[in-house]
């Protein structure tokens, strides 16, 4: 800071002391300004100060760039003081956060001052970096839940202003541009007003009538939607009241009542009521009971009314004065309504002396005229005793019960006058709770009394909650969230308060990563769900009571867990080797790469396809076969490495790479090549002075073949010469020899007939090769020799197979005296050995469409048991080895 400071200093005092005509030139500062978007990342170029000011760069001392002061817009930006451009820095620029408070909320911008050095070019540039705002907030409302209420009598088009309305801190476009409903429910709709300040207001019209006695509130959601791309939108909850109105005049459940009394009724005695009903509700259902203006004071007087519950009752005395038939005229009056009309029919039967009575004795737990019954009481439970008192025992009274319910009144057998108040079925809180009875005396003489009883019913817990989905079959992805929701059951219980509460517990069967909520019943899974480690669930939730004693319910959960595609192919195998023999028929298998994908469906589904080599193998993708499309051949190439892909299908699809290697197994398809000597007229001048045993020549050849096909095996098989025996070959090498001395009869030109023969297998292959000797002191007519060499060699064919390596040699076998013996017998053998591996070749090379033709192969056949032909063959072994 120190630093920066002293720097300001100088720069200042460099100010000062610069010559006035120097100074003029950078009194005037100049402005730049800059128009970026917020929100920009690190490193995004907001402008070239030196560019656009069209400063030389190239004058010395070089120019420098520097910010005048690090104030609170120097954090969002940073400046190369060497080239003057300017980048946003890691502080990210948010409009909304920068400008907040700013009265005019379309100019948000970062003032900069930049000073150019060294003194001699100095300047200050003002830079103003403007901030345009883009679509980075969503419409967000003050609360989750909006409220408006609607008068039930509100007009079509009327119009309430929703005042919680949805706030966007981006500006234009961005902002709020319009509302609208998830569920109008077809009398409503939405209007948006913009005020003085552009603010909108969203306005709630109505488009059909509403009735809050049909339905009292309507449960949707309102969206605020801005203008951006893509757009973006809030959401609240809006209920929307609809508020009474004293739209309902009360209505009277009975208009006609007939009442009938005697007239030993004493002061206060129950006569009737009666009941009107008002939809509306608080004041507006208010009703108050009045007799009519027509009703006669003296009526009025002597029956009460209660204005409140319209009861009426005896006021007064009944005496012989008294008419015997009244009628009352009641009136139910609602704020703002016609009265509605009942009228009721009193009539007064005369009085009778010494009436009949009844007295209750109650059984069972009676209180103020209620008797209280469990709901768990069996039929024929004892409720009450009546009594029948008669003073004068020549009227004949009659007990029987009024009302409806399992109840009945009997006469008890063992006394007169006795009747029992008893239950006939069950009781049922849940269907009803309480029931009114009369029990009426009718005596002969026309005198009624009546007596009512209340009976209370009491609830028990007898009712076990009941879910509404007894079976809660659930889909969830794999590799959900943790904690995520389920689904919320839902169990009910009819019995009431207490007893009809319900909690909820997971069953014992219930996996640790489930829970259930106590209260609510929301379900949610604790963890992540693997479908390749378990694709179901299923356990039991309880849905408990808290009764006594406690009862409880029972739900299945099935949790089906959906497959994603989040396992990758798998190879069995980390690579493959395959061994096949060369000339493997085109398109054969050559073997089977197996892969897996733990995934189920399409995400499962696994093609392979060959990366590298697809020109000449190809595979199956359904059974994984790898196949060549031509057949191999060892000798061009050995082996083959293919690159293997396994891609799923699913999306985005998951893949595997592995090598497989092809490794050709030789067979023997190559007869030895002969490379010396190259020409079967080719000739060698031996000395007669040559020694027994001296190396003449040898004959040289490969096998293209490996192992014991490419095992070479030399002989000769026809010999034609002055000496036939004067000179052998090695079987191994192909060295020939010279075996005895030579004479002078032994002069001329000799021709050995070699075959070149490979150990394969089931059958060896050779070739042929003609070395011709010529035995003399110096070659003295070269013509002579050739015209000798063009001639056709009367040659005797030997009639024996090449040696095997394994031959030993001639001196040991010497040794033995039953040699010619054992030879015969050997030959023997070995023909009809020869004999049957011929015919079982033949079949098989048949069979498999192995064999080569002739023309194709290097191989010659020689018929060894015959000299008529060997002139021809000679041709054609000097055509193939003449090289």
């Amino acid at each position: 800071l120190y630093y920066y400071h002293s720097f300001q200093g100088l720069c200042i005092l460099l100010l000062f002391i610069r010559p006035f005509s120097s100074f003029s030139n950078y009194s005037q500062a100049k402005e730049i300004i800059y128009k970026i978007n917020e929100g920009l990342p690190k490193g995004t170029l907001i402008g070239a100060i030196g560019a656009d000011l069209n400063l030389d760069f190239s004058v010395d001392p070089p120019l420098s760039f520097n910010l005048a002061l690090k104030k609170i817009s120097g954090q969002y930006v940073n400046l190369n003081s060497t080239t003057g451009e300017l980048y946003t820095s890691a502080n990210e620029i948010d409009r909304e956060a920068l400008c907040l408070g700013n009265s005019d909320s379309h100019d948000c911008s970062l003032s900069l001052d930049i000073l150019i050095l060294p003194q001699q070019y100095f300047q200050l540039v003002k830079i103003k970096i403007i901030i345009k705002d883009i679509n980075d907030n969503a419409p967000s409302f003050p609360s989750d839940e909006v409220h408006v209420f609607v008068p039930e009598n509100a007009q079509i088009s009327s119009r309430f202003a929703i005042e919680q309305s949805a706030a966007d801190p981006d500006i234009g476009i961005h902002g709020v541009q319009t509302y609208w409903l998830i569920n109008d429910f077809g009398v409503f709709t939405l209007d948006v007003e913009e005020n003085e300040n552009g603010e909108l207001t969203p306005f709630l019209i109505v488009t059909g009538s509403l009735d809050r006695e049909t339905k009292s509130e309507y449960l949707t959601s309102i969206i605020a939607e801005d203008g951006g791309t893509p757009q973006l939108l809030g959401k609240a909850m809006l209920r929307i009241f609809i508020t009474d109105v004293n739209d309902n005049c009360p209505i009277f459940t009975q208009t006609q009542i007939n009442v009938t009394i005697y007239g030993n009724c004493t002061n206060g005695a129950h006569v009737t009521r009666v009941q009107a009903f008002d939809p509306d509700l608080g004041s507006n259902a208010q009703i108050a009971y009045i007799y009519s203006e027509r009703v006669p004071r003296d009526t009025k007087n002597l029956f009460n009314l209660d204005k409140g519950t319209g009861i009426i009752k005896l006021a007064g005395k009944i005496d012989g004065n008294t008419a015997k038939l009244h009628k009352l005229t009641v009136l139910a009056n609602g704020q703002g309504c016609i009265p509605a009309v009942a009228v009721v029919t009193v009539n007064i039967i005369k009085v009778v002396f010494n009436p009949p009575t009844i007295i209750p004795r109650y059984i069972a737990n009676e209180k103020d005229g209620i008797v209280y019954l469990k709901e768990s009481e069996p039929a024929a439970t004892p409720i009450a005793f009546f009594t029948v008192k008669n003073p004068d025992q020549k009227q004949k009274v009659d007990c029987y019960l009024e009302g409806e319910g399992p109840f009945r009144l009997s006469l008890y057998k063992l006394f007169r006058n006795e009747y029992l108040l008893e239950s006939i079925g069950p009781l049922d809180f849940e269907m009803k709770q309480d029931y009114e009875l009369m029990i009426v005396a009718n005596s002969s003489v026309g005198f009624v009394l009546k007596t009512l009883i209340k009976v209370q019913v009491i609830d028990e817990n007898d009712n076990t909650p009941i879910f509404r989905q007894p079976l809660v079959d659930l889909l969830i992805e794999e590799n959900n969230a943790p904690n995520t929701f389920l689904a919320k059951l839902l169990a009910t219980d009819a019995d009431s308060e207490i007893r009809g509460e319900v909690f909820y517990l997971m069953g014992p069967d219930a996996p640790s990563i489930f829970t259930v909520d106590k209260a609510t019943g929301v379900l949610t899974v604790s963890t992540s769900l693997d479908r390749e480690e378990k694709e179901k669930y299923r356990f039991t939730v309880r849905a408990v009571d808290r009764g006594l004693p406690r009862k409880e319910a029972i739900a299945t959960v099935v949790i089906t867990v959906l497959d994603r595609n989040d396992n990758s192919p798998r190879f069995i195998n980390k690579d493959f080797s395959f061994f096949v023999p060369e000339n493997f028929p085109g398109f054969g298998e050559i073997g089977v790469i197996s892969v897996t994908d733990a995934d189920s469906g399409k995400n499962g589904w696994v093609a392979l396809s060959i990366l590298n080599g697809s020109d000449i193998f190809v595979i199956d993708t359904g059974k994984g076969a790898l196949r060549a499309k031509v057949p191999l051949d060892r000798e061009q190439q050995s082996s083959y490495f293919l690159w293997i892909e396994a891609v799923d299908g699913g999306e985005p699809a998951l893949s595997c790479v592995t090598m497989v290697t092809v490794l050709l197994l030789d067979v023997n398809d190559n007869p030895p090549l002969v490379l010396f000597p190259q020409s079967n007229l080719s000739y060698m001048l031996v000395l007669p002075t040559t020694l027994p045993g001296t190396s003449i020549t040898e004959v040289y050849a490969v096998d293209k073949d490996t192992g014991m096909n490419a095992v070479i095996a030399y002989s000769i098989i026809g010999r034609s010469g002055p000496k036939l025996e004067s000179f052998e070959i090695d079987p191994k090498t192909g060295n020939i020899t010279l075996q005895e001395a030579l004479m002078k009869n032994d002069y001329g030109l000799y021709r050995l007939l070699v075959k070149v023969s490979d150990q394969g297998q089931p059958e060896p292959l050779y070739s042929a090769v003609m070395v011709n000797l010529f035995v003399n002191e110096s070659v003295s007519n070269e013509s002579y020799i050739q015209s000798l060499l063009k001639k056709e060699p009367e040659i005797k064919v030997e009639e024996r197979l090449p040696e095997k390596l394994t031959e030993p040699p001639k001196e040991e076998m010497e040794h033995f005296p039953c040699l010619p013996f054992l030879i015969a017998l050997s030959a023997a053998c070995l023909g009809l050995f020869t004999v049957v591996i011929l015919l079982t070749a033949y079949i098989c090379l048949k069979k498999q469409k192995k064999h080569k033709n002739k023309e194709k192969s290097l191989e010659v056949e020689i018929p060894l048991n015959t000299n008529s032909d060997f002139q021809a063959k000679e041709r054609k072994l000097m055509e193939v080895s003449n090289i």
